[in-house]
């Protein structure tokens, strides 16, 4: 099967429309194609394969958190790139235990500012 991942296709999910809505203005403003989701249970029901090419999850979310978002869509897409973001303060020693592969680079404190996140993103990609 060929790959029709787009390395300017991007996801981002927060419970949060407002941070949806900038983040995904000042990307698409960046050359980004991007989809928003408010709700992690929709953004799994609707996801694809091989479409995105970094995805920007939120860590705490109502229904289901960012890792377990995650965890589904790396079951569906195991090639994905993530960033996670969150307004709290991450532990990283315990995220290393379940998720070796991820390091500090895969994660950003809110607030964020846009040319950060499109440093982190370009970092990413």
């Amino acid at each position: 099967m060929r790959s029709t991942r787009n390395n300017n296709k991007i996801l981002i999910v927060d419970d949060e429309p407002d941070i949806t809505e900038s983040f995904g203005l000042a990307l698409e403003d960046s050359g980004f194609e991007v989809d928003k989701y408010n709700d992690p249970a929709i953004a799994l029901a609707s996801f694809k394969p091989n479409v995105y090419n970094l995805l920007i999850l939120d860590i705490k979310m109502p229904k289901m958190n960012g890792f377990e978002l995650y965890d589904k869509i790396k079951k569906i897409d195991k090639n994905v790139k993530v960033l996670f973001i969150s307004a709290f303060e991450i532990d990283h020693a315990v995220i290393r235990k379940q998720y070796p592969a991820l390091n500090i680079k895969n994660f950003i404190p809110k607030p964020i500012q846009i040319p950060e996140l499109l440093k982190k993103i370009h970092e990413q990609i």
